[in-house]
């Protein structure tokens, strides 16, 4: 089995994002990360003589990190996290604290909490529904650097 691997940090996919982690004594504050994503495929090599086409996946990639670049990321399944949307803005409240972000600062992502693991399962899940992978593709995992040297990653078996 063969593996192909995109590294964000050289292929310019990454995106800056604000969020907050409720419960977490750190990390409940509103602060910011230079994420830098990663994607890994592990399969055989095609008749083409490739996994897959770098392009398709850097593409798709890329359409997702432009969606959260510079964007307040907001969970919007959060049984903690309360999201009230009025006219052209977002009221929050989280743990005590209240927000009211602009609409078009925000990204309501469909994850739990908006912690590096949730957000690669949400990628991976997405990449797998979006993007045609071949059928010699046995595995897809994406990868999210909050910092270098601190990566979250979910993978997908097919």
């Amino acid at each position: 089995m063969s593996s192909l691997e995109i590294d964000g940090g050289y292929a310019g996919i990454r995106y800056s994002a604000c969020h907050f982690i409720p419960n977490h004594e750190k990390c409940s504050r509103l602060h910011g990360h230079s994420y830098i994503l990663r994607l890994r495929l592990e399969g055989d090599i095609g008749k083409d003589g490739m996994i897959m086409d770098f392009v398709e996946l850097k593409k798709a990639l890329k359409t997702m990190m432009e969606e959260m670049d510079h964007r307040i990321l907001l969970p919007s399944r959060s049984e903690i996290v309360k999201i009230e949307e009025k006219e052209d803005s977002y009221y929050v409240e989280s743990c005590g604290k209240k927000y009211v972000f602009p609409k078009m600062d925000v990204v309501l992502l469909d994850v739990p909490t908006t912690t590096a693991e949730e957000m690669t399962k949400m990628m991976a899940l997405r990449m797998v529904k979006e993007v045609s992978i071949p059928s010699n593709v046995k595995s897809l995992a994406v990868g999210l650097d909050e910092e270098r040297g601190q990566t979250a990653w979910y993978q997908v078996d097919f």
